[in-house]
């Protein structure tokens, strides 16, 4: 009987996908601490996961590991090294999230384009006068670089479709043919395009250790008044630069759903930078995500514990499944 450990709290859908199997014993560890984790995974053969540090001594502590499920799209929390080695697959809910995300980004912009917190300050101060000194921005018109051009990047293309936006797509790893079935100009070279865009907004993962892809070189490619939005992961930008440009006036603002350390220390840059809207790592957590998340995570485990692996949702699919040095056969079920 294949053993099931969910680590952290997930929506009471998906712990019913797990009741519904005659096959399989689960446990759900509501507060991951390391010890509590390093026990469970013991007798673990899939694991559903949370936001939490799953490194490679934990992974070596599971022998009966047979998949990783996370309950989200980010993997960064994830030693995705150490599980490739052992050909075990980190599944991720690919199509969960996307519609959450891309709201939430459109209400990012929106926010900052229409000076959102600023205006509602203002009128509880009675200062009307604020909208001489700082105007709106009409997003009709202008110019959408996505950054990342999968499942929630060509969400948020057409909910700013609808608004009017102009919009283009950076993402090398994806055929010409998906950027025209979306009717979105393609970018080759992202830096080129930079100062030639009103909005940048990032939809792509984030490997560890690797640098910021908005460093203080790239962010100044951006011209001026230009609005960035980062839905993605923290380390996909300079912080500190990216508080500095604002705070010089050279970009209009910014709007930030991630950070590098979450929560954020007090003295984090952003959290005193001017122009900015901020939300707490929130995209995802709609209630209709957080249960099609929990669904979808449990509902990939378990189809890898049936010998079932849909190529869609592996992260490390090459990997294990490239053969063996030797000729040996991949260990990983499809």
């Amino acid at each position: 009987m294949a053993h099931v450990v969910v680590l952290g709290r997930i929506h009471e859908a998906g712990l019913e996908l797990l009741r519904a199997r005659a096959d399989v014993t689960f446990e759900m560890v509501d507060e991951p601490t390391r010890a509590r984790i390093l026990e469970a995974v013991r007798r673990a053969e899939a694991v559903v996961l949370r936001p939490v540090p799953f490194d490679r001594e934990i992974i070596e502590a599971a022998p009966r590991l047979r998949v990783v499920s996370r309950h989200g799209v980010g993997f960064d929390s994830v030693d995705l090294e150490a599980l490739s080695r052992r050909r075990i697959p980190l599944a991720v809910t690919s199509r969960a999230n996307r519609v959450a995300v891309a709201e939430h980004t459109l209400f990012l912009l929106l926010a900052v384009a229409k000076r959102a917190l600023l205006y509602h300050q203002a009128a509880q101060a009675g200062d009307f006068a604020v909208r001489e000194r700082l105007p709106t921005l009409e997003l009709h018109g202008c110019r959408l670089l996505l950054v990342g051009f999968g499942r929630i990047g060509r969400e948020v293309a057409r909910r700013a479709g609808a608004l009017g936006m102009q919009l283009l797509a950076f993402d090398p790893h994806l055929d010409d043919a998906v950027f025209a079935a979306a009717g979105v100009e393609r970018v080759l070279e992202l830096d080129a395009a930079l100062p030639t865009v009103d909005v940048v907004s990032l939809h792509l993962p984030y490997r560890p250790g690797s640098p910021p892809l908005f460093d203080r070189a790239r962010l100044a490619r951006l011209r001026p008044g230009a609005i960035l939005i980062n839905t993605a992961r923290g380390a996909l930008v300079d912080e500190h630069a990216l508080a500095e440009a604002l705070r010089e006036g050279r970009l209009f603002g910014a709007g930030i759903d991630v950070f590098s350390q979450e929560p954020p220390p007090a003295d984090h840059p952003l959290l005193h930078a001017p122009h900015v809207v901020l939300s707490p790592h929130a995209a995802a957590w709609s209630a209709e995500a957080m249960r099609r998340m929990a669904v979808e995570a449990v509902a990939n485990a378990l189809a890898v514990l049936d010998g079932r692996l849909d190529p869609e949702v592996i992260v490390n699919l090459e990997a294990i499944t490239r053969p063996r040095a030797g000729g040996g056969a991949s260990g990983a079920s499809s």
